[in-house]
């Protein structure tokens, strides 16, 4: 099961790098496994196949040796038992001293059993000699007599069993030869111990397994080595990440203040410039309206009709400056009234010609959706009346598949690219929008050209409210 705490660290941000670690890290470890699994087989198959091939190599060399050894003995009595009848007893005497006098070796030796089983000739065992040996076997249940006779039979062969080394007294493998005199009905053969060729197989496996297990700590350290360079990548990147949020973060957070400081500066530019001069010819039109009434004179009512109108002037200016800080209407209404306020406000105020076309939604836009969508079109007419000089500027908004789309194209005199740095500054700009619809997951899009600019923002419809949550009101 997986620690508490590294779950705990994995569902938080501080697991940021332990995720990219693992997912990293784990791929390479299950293919550096399989990869190590595949060339240990690989190895062990081959060597195998090399071992068997040197094992069959080595005894064969000993067969041959046993086949010589054989010529040599027959060679030594084909004479003699080529000419005695099957029971000259002398004949064979002479024929069991001339085997008991060839050993080789350290413990080569011929051997003789007759068809009975009855050893004859065992000079290096001689305790084997005129005892019935029938239906001997070795440790591992071989037989051994009664298959030197059986070879013997059949006109010779080869037996591979175990059998106690004269020098030591301990079991140990051998390869005999047999070869059968069917007149006087004897098996006789030699021997040959083959643990050197074993202790040769088994030094050649045991390198086989140490070649492996180097393979594998080379393997290992080139995975540990990979491991840390991925760690050591994660950290890397995860600091370099840091360190850029880390700069996002400040400039994010001085351009809130800049443009905190910018949108105050404006208002106070506007109650200065509009709401305080109005406010103050109205308070001078009362003091004149105050000092002729106290005389008598009969243009008293002109001034106070002018500071009335000069009131009057003063609340529609307020009610303008709260309509660009938050529009009541958009809240209301919905986003449709709302852009068809802005632009109309803004054709008054700058001349241009505006087009609005709004199609009802499905469903309705959410306040985040609404909200960001009626900034970008004030931000979009803020830039064609400060930078397009337009003639005619069309806004469209309208649903579809996919979402909420809204369209503001002018026929300015486009944009001159790389923009200034100035215009990704404050809160306004194509930077503002940008950041306004990747808070969404929308997309915004900019084409321009020097006929004109056309700016498309686009939601997906997981701002568009479900049908039981959508009210009257259209968007």
């Amino acid at each position: 099961m997986i620690p508490s705490t590294l779950l705990r660290m994995l569902r938080t941000g501080r697991g940021y790098r332990l995720r990219f670690a693992l997912m990293a890290a784990v791929p390479l470890v299950l293919a550096v496994g399989a990869i190590s699994l595949l060339v240990a087989q690989q190895s062990r198959a081959l060597a195998e196949r090399e071992i068997a091939a040197l094992e069959r190599q080595l005894i064969e060399a000993k067969k041959d040796e046993l086949k010589n050894y054989i010529s040599i003995a027959r060679t030594a009595y084909a004479s003699i038992y080529g000419n005695a009848p099957p029971d000259d007893a002398a004949a064979k005497t002479r024929v069991m001293q001339i085997l008991a006098a060839m050993i080789f070796g350290q413990d080569g030796y011929f051997f003789v059993f007759d068809y009975d089983g009855t050893n004859l000739v065992a000079p290096r065992q001689t305790h084997l000699i005129n005892r019935n040996w029938a239906g001997l076997t070795d440790s591992e249940g071989t037989p051994i007599t009664d298959r030197f006779i059986e070879l013997a039979r059949s006109g010779g062969g080869y037996h591979q069993h175990l059998w106690w080394k004269p020098s030591t007294g301990e079991e140990a493998a051998m390869i005999s030869y047999v070869v059968g005199l069917q007149d006087w009905r004897w098996a006789v053969g030699t021997g040959i111990f083959i643990d050197d060729v074993l202790d040769t197989v088994a030094a050649a496996r045991a390198e086989v397994e140490a070649r492996i297990q180097r393979v594998f700590h080379y393997i290992g350290g080139i995975t540990l080595a990979a491991l840390l360079l991925v760690f050591l990548s994660g950290l890397l990147l995860n600091l370099r990440e840091r360190s850029v949020a880390d700069a996002k973060l400040k400039e994010l957070t001085q351009r809130i203040f800049d443009t905190q400081e910018e949108e105050r500066g404006r208002v106070a530019r506007e109650l200065h410039d509009s709401i305080s001069q109005i406010l103050v010819g109205a308070r001078y039109a009362l003091e004149l309206a105050r000092r002729r009434l106290a005389l008598g004179h009969e243009k008293s009512g002109e001034s106070l009709d002018k500071s009335i109108a000069s009131l009057n002037t003063a609340i529609q200016e307020v009610r303008r400056i709260s309509r660009d800080l938050r529009p009541g209407v958009l809240d209301d209404l919905g986003l449709g009234p709302a852009l068809q306020a802005l632009t109309d406000d803004f054709g008054q105020r700058t001349g241009i010609d505006v087009d609005v076309e709004t199609v009802v939604f499905r469903n309705r836009l959410d306040e985040e959706a609404r909200i960001a969508l009626y900034r970008i079109a004030q931000e979009a007419l803020t830039n064609v009346e400060r930078h397009a000089e337009a003639n005619h500027v069309s806004v469209t908004i309208k649903g579809h598949r996919r979402g909420a789309l809204l369209r503001v194209a002018d026929d300015g005199r486009g944009m001159t690219w790389p923009l200034p740095e100035k215009e990704g500054r404050g809160g306004l700009g194509l930077r503002n929008m940008q950041e306004r619809v990747e808070q969404l997951g929308g997309t915004l899009r900019v084409l321009s050209s020097r006929s004109g600019t056309v700016i498309e923002a686009e939601v997906p419809l997981t701002h568009m409210l479900q049908p039981e949550k959508r009210q009257e009101r259209s968007a």
